[in-house]
């Protein structure tokens, strides 16, 4: 049963305070970030402090959902890293409370953050989103003169196309001007050009006053022809200085939320997955209609009957009808108007295709729009569990509190969830990757880690230790550091030099006998590195003798001792037969084959290696027999006396 205990308040106070401390941070962070995205829309508009405020109050309920994940992962760093820093995680331990007895409080706390989060994403954020883009279209509206961007046509104005080469934001002046009027229509059609210009609202902000300098107007005024006259009116006017009032409300009203509410970040789960349906529904039923008019799509020669073409097109799929004699028999006339013809119907059927295409995409694009958004609500809820699993067993590791390294921390997982989502999120929208393959990218990739975290802080494993890691890669490499021994300022114990000089010289006797048994020049077989077990035990047995024997010398005054022994190499007794101890792992790489011959060739480095090792190892073994018998005359320098004198056997005993 689960009973909370004062050491769940503890945590609870110690997380709770950070969180709400981090998640006012997070969500001041990304409203910025977010609100450089609008900083034109806001800027010159004069709008209101309550415009403002509903602003920033929508756009802050719509990054909610986004800031609760940046929060936990910031908090429980900081919560569980200054619980290790105080050593109060230690005296937790030492108590017997695991890691996750003591996180079982923020685990059901940070489980209902996420049903938070999600609320949020399936209520209250559909309806922000809503009067966001309402709000935001809005601002828009307001001051055209602001909005009008260069180099592209601009029709947030009534009857009118308003195109700007450039444009001084400082003097509010406008640079080769172009302005489409059709307030009587497409035939009424008026064509201003000037070479500047400065836009102005009215006092009663109804109308838009445009002075205009050095221009021309051009105008047909085709309402005023004649009926049945041939000559359409038309006039133009070349002016130094003119004046244009064009119709404008520039009060703040809100716009229409019609094809807002058609977005899919405006809908709930439960009316995202309705809608889903209607719109495959339709998207079929627009690729059948245009399957169909692909079939029936007619075939015809100039001056033959439409009905006709029918006939002769089956005709010419039999083979009875050949075009090419056809053609050749028409006269330089008709072959012409045939060639037109053809090109114009090419043309035709091109842009038609074209123009299917584009709307095919656009409509599959709104259905993983649609997708996307249904999957995110879930994910991002996920997230916040996701994020606490990482935060704070990475705390109880790193056992550093504050805002130096946790931030630092925090930043990079978020940044690597970030980008995985949103490359996720931007393949699956372009159709380049499945929908639930990008979406789930970034949580497939982080729980697995968190879940290592996790086990690793909970069993007290050691997961930044850099020795660790540099071992790893050197071995997995062939690559090894040098022996570093030197005198010792208190030796207790001399070396019993003549016991060494006997294992020295009988450890060259099992190495040469070793090398005449195994050539290790030659090629090993395949099959049994990788699917049958077994060890090298003379080398290892070999190898540990060594060590005893440097370990023992290493106690010397005699420095030319000292530097015979930084020469033995440390061998590495496996990683000549096999690349892993465990025989699934062996079979496992001998099955993958690129990987398989990764590790035969590292195999076949490695005993290259050992035999040189054993010629370095003979050649300082007699170098060192022989500086132990220049310093102690009475010692043999062969196997074979040292065998003969009859101390050597009481002093291998003792040693």
């Amino acid at each position: 049963m689960f009973r909370i205990k004062k050491l769940d308040i503890f945590i609870t106070k110690q997380f709770g305070l950070l969180f709400i401390g981090t998640f006012f941070i997070c969500q001041f962070v990304l409203m910025m970030q977010f609100l450089w995205r609008y900083v034109d829309e806001l800027i010159g508009k004069g709008l209101s402090l309550e415009v403002m405020a509903q602003f920033f109050w929508y756009m802050g309920l719509m990054l909610m959902p986004q800031a609760f994940p940046l929060a936990i992962l910031l908090s429980s760093l900081i919560a569980f890293g200054n619980l290790g820093e105080s050593s109060e995680l230690t005296a937790i331990k030492a108590a017997g409370i695991s890691l996750l007895q003591a996180m079982r409080s923020l685990i059901a706390i940070v489980i209902v953050i996420s049903c938070i989060s999600f609320y949020f994403q399936e209520v209250i954020g559909p309806k922000s989103f809503i009067s966001f883009r309402q709000l935001l279209l809005s601002m828009q509206q307001k001051n055209p003169e602001v909005e009008i961007p260069e180099g592209i046509f601009y029709d947030g104005i009534s009857g009118s196309n308003i195109y700007v080469q450039k444009k001084d934001m400082n003097s509010g002046m406008l640079y080769g001007i172009m302005i489409y009027r059709m307030n009587g229509g497409y035939e009424d059609a008026a064509v201003i050009l000037a070479d500047s210009g400065k836009m102005q609202t009215t006092e009663e902000k109804k109308h838009l006053l445009l002075t205009l300098y050095s221009g021309e107007w051009f105008e047909n005024m085709r309402s005023q022809d004649v009926a049945g006259s041939a000559n359409v009116p038309y006039r133009r006017e070349t002016f130094s200085n003119k004046r244009i009032v064009l119709d404008f409300d520039g009060d703040f009203n809100m716009a229409e939320a019609g094809y807002i509410s058609g977005d899919a970040r405006s809908k709930s789960m439960g009316r995202i997955l309705h809608d889903l349906d209607s719109i495959r529904e339709f998207n079929d039923s627009v690729g059948h209609q245009f399957y169909k008019e692909a079939k029936q799509t007619g075939f015809y020669l100039p001056t033959i009957d439409k009905k006709d073409s029918v006939k002769i097109l089956a005709e010419i799929q039999r083979g009875i009808i050949n075009l090419d004699s056809i053609y050749s028999k028409l006269s330089p006339e008709a072959k012409q108007r045939v060639m037109k013809v053809a090109v114009r119907d090419a043309q035709t059927a091109s842009a038609d295709l074209e123009f299917k295409g584009d709307y095919s995409d656009a409509l599959n694009t709104n259905d993983r729009l649609h997708m996307i958004e249904a999957i995110n609500k879930v994910t991002l809820s996920l997230s916040c569990l996701i994020f606490f699993f990482i935060g704070a067993p990475l705390g109880a590791i790193i056992r550093k509190g504050g805002l130096g390294v946790p931030v630092i921390i925090s930043v990079l997982v978020f940044i690597v969830y970030y980008i995985l989502e949103n490359t996720g999120m931007k393949m699956a929208r372009d159709d380049n990757w499945t929908v639930w393959f990008g979406k789930m990218l970034g949580t497939c990739v982080l729980t697995p880690i968190a879940v290592f975290f996790t086990y690793k802080a909970n069993n007290d494993s050691v997961v930044f230790n850099i020795d660790l890691y540099k071992h790893i890669i050197f071995n997995m490499f062939g690559l090894r550091s040098k022996r570093h021994i030197s005198s010792k300022e208190v030796i207790i114990e001399d070396p019993i030099y003549m016991a060494d000089a006997y294992h020295l010289l009988r450890i060259n006797q099992e190495i040469e006998q070793y090398s005449t048994e195994h050539q290790l020049l030659h090629l090993p077989n395949p099959i049994k590195v990788f699917f049958r077990p077994g060890d090298d035990h003379t080398i290892k047995r070999i190898s540990e003798e060594l060590e005893e024997v440097i370990e023992d010398l290493s106690n010397t005054r005699d420095r030319g001792i000292l530097t015979y022994l930084n020469r033995y190499p440390i061998v590495a007794t496996h990683a000549h037969t096999r690349p892993f101890r465990q025989k699934w792992l062996n079979i496992i790489t001998g099955l993958m084959i690129p990987v398989g011959l990764f590790f035969y060739l590292r195999m076949c480095r490695f005993r290259l290696r050992l035999r040189k090792d054993l010629h370095t190892i003979m050649q300082t073994n007699e170098l060192m027999v022989r500086r132990i018998a220049e310093n102690y005359p009475e010692t043999p320098t062969t196997l074979e006396e040292l065998q003969k004198m009859p101390l050597i056997i009481d002093l291998i005993n003792n040693k």
